[in-house]
C-alpha cells in the first residue's frame, strides 16, 4: 500500500454509533466528501485521498477538513475552499484561506 502524500479528512459529526448528527452533517460535509472525490478524480491527483471522519470536536468552526500528514485544520468548508486546497496541493503550498492558526 502506497501512503498519500495528502489525505484529507472532512468531517462527518458521526457518532460512536455510526449515525451523522451535529453541525458537520448538518452542513452537509456528506456532500463535501462526494464533491472532494470527484475533484480529486477529475483533476488526476496522485497521492491525494479522502475520508470522513467521526466527529472532530469542532463544532462552531465546521466543517472542519484535516490535510494530512501536513497537519493544516481548515474550517468553514464548502466547495470553494476545496478547490483553493487542491489548487494549493497542485503547486506544492499551503492553502491559508481559512486555515486554523491557533
Amino acid at each position: 500500500m502506497n501512503k498519500p502524500e495528502h489525505h484529507l479528512f472532512i468531517c462527518g459529526s458521526a457518532r460512536a454509533t455510526g449515525e451523522l448528527k451535529g453541525v458537520c452533517c448538518n452542513k452537509d460535509s456528506v456532500a463535501l466528501l462526494s464533491y472532494t472525490q470527484g475533484e480529486i478524480q477529475d483533476r488526476m491527483l496522485n497521492g491525494v485521498e479522502v475520508s470522513m471522519t467521526g466527529c472532530l470536536n469542532m463544532c462552531t468552526r465546521g466543517p472542519v477538513v484535516i490535510d494530512y500528514p501536513a497537519g493544516n485544520f481548515y474550517e468553514k468548508a464548502n466547495e470553494a475552499l476545496i478547490d483553493e486546497i487542491l489548487d494549493a496541493i497542485e503547486d506544492g503550498e499551503v492553502c491559508e484561506t481559512n486555515l486554523i492558526k491557533d
